[in-house]
């Protein structure tokens, strides 16, 4: 038995190499193109997605929330995140940045700097974002 399962068989353990599932994100999310790469794609509800995102600077995506909540690290760059209501915050490589389930808020790069974060949510009725308009 191979210890590389194919991606997407429920309870099995799944290695997924790096830079195997490198794509464009999907236009109308963001202010601009930017990488992702699919580490985890939960499908059910209480599954787990996971992605790494590079935005260039000054990319930004749109508002959206997160059903169940979603927790940004930031591996690379400056950058910049907001929830409805409260101030733009700066965040580094290193940071990590929690929003609580069904929080409005969008997260970028900053004009300067290209931006590299580690995105987790779990999906609840079928999804794990909410897109909304452009910031």
């Amino acid at each position: 038995m191979s210890a590389e399962a194919r991606p997407g068989n429920p309870g099995e353990m799944t290695i997924r190499r790096a830079g195997s599932a490198i794509a464009r994100a999907p236009d109308g999310i963001a202010s601009g193109p930017f990488w992702a790469e699919w580490l985890l794609e939960g499908r059910l509800d209480g599954e787990m997605t996971a992605m790494r995102a590079t935005l260039d600077p000054g990319i930004r995506t749109h508002w959206h929330s997160h059903p169940l909540g979603q927790l940004l690290y930031v591996l690379q760059g400056v950058g910049l995140v907001q929830r409805a209501g409260g101030p733009a915050a700066e965040v580094r490589a290193g940071d990590c940045v929690w929003f609580a389930p069904d929080e409005r808020h969008w997260h970028g790069a900053a004009a300067d700097s290209v931006f590299t974060y580690l995105s987790i949510q779990p999906v609840w009725n079928g999804t794990a974002v909410h897109w909304m308009e452009p910031v």
